[in-house]
């Protein structure tokens, strides 16, 4: 009976480690999928891709579509406006996170608990544009609605919810007995923060700092609508999807993939030269110390 019982346990575990393996395996694959029928599409003649069809090597691989599409585009402003874009929305992001993360989790305040599930309820909603048309009105009103500062501002504030759960999460693991110590020492509330608190957040400072990052660099509706008069301001999300038009009567779909491809390389080396600290950030704060 113990052996009978043995073997059903041994076949029920395989059972669900097949379903798990069917079930990572069709998440890989319909997230990968897009990816490479973009970057394979980059070398496809545009005949070819609008045709369609299930092929997803092309039949004539070229890169004359790279060639076109770097000339066709100012790739050099574009990419320039990308990292400043980017660049500012993980600052503000790390910035805002790490304040807020500290306070609601070494502070007491009025209805602390109210604002914080507020903040966690701001994660499962997603706005979007209804709230676009405000916030570009308001951006006119102040005469911002020219500049990326206003994007970098409205990216930043959008995942903020996302981020502060993160950090307070992370410093749930910390000892409370690192903060008394320092108080002892004769510290502050915020010299506590900037002398012992940050550099022990490094870890998923570097998440937020991944996540915020790849946001503003992925960032398209905000920047299409501010920068919709303004060319030379446009980051390579919206520089890319001109590239369109770039074909004589029929969308330039090949010169676009070709431009979107491009586009895609920074953010994908800077997760594979960062991911051990990405990976470190998001499971340090899983378990509570």
């Amino acid at each position: 009976m113990k052996k009978s019982s043995g073997e059903v346990m041994s076949t029920g575990t395989r059972i669900s480690r097949a379903l798990l393996f069917l079930f990572m395996l069709i998440i890989a694959v319909l997230t990968l999928y897009p990816v490479l029928y973009v970057v394979f599409g980059s070398f496809k003649q545009n005949a070819e891709l609008l045709v369609g069809g299930t092929n997803l090597l092309p039949k004539v691989w070229s890169i004359q579509n790279f060639i076109d599409a770097w000339n066709g585009a100012d790739f050099g402003v574009y990419t320039i406006n990308s990292v400043l874009l980017a660049v500012g929305v993980m600052v503000l992001s790390l910035f805002n996170s790490s304040m807020a993360g500290y306070v609601f989790a070494r502070k007491e305040f009025p209805f602390k608990k109210l604002l914080y599930g507020l903040f966690v309820a701001f994660m499962f909603i997603n706005v979007g544009s209804v709230s676009l048309r405000p916030l570009f009105e308001l951006a006119i009103s102040l005469n911002m609605n020219t500049s990326l500062i206003s994007v970098i501002i409205i990216s930043a504030g959008g995942a903020q919810a996302t981020y502060i759960f993160l950090v307070n999460g992370y410093m749930r693991t910390i000892p409370k007995e690192l903060d008394e110590a320092a108080t002892i020492d004769g510290c502050t509330f915020f010299q506590i923060y900037y002398k012992i608190i940050l550099p022990v957040l490094r870890p998923i400072m570097a998440t937020v700092a991944l996540l915020s990052f790849r946001g503003g660099w992925n960032e398209y509706i905000l920047p299409l609508v501010f920068t919709m008069t303004q060319a030379e301001k446009r980051p390579l999300t919206v520089g890319v999807t001109m590239l369109k038009n770039a074909g004589d009567g029929a969308a330039a779909w090949n010169i676009m993939f070709a431009g979107a491809t491009i586009s895609i390389i920074p953010i994908l080396l800077i997760y594979i030269f960062s991911s051990k600290h990405f990976i470190e950030g998001l499971t340090g704060g899983a378990v509570k110390g």
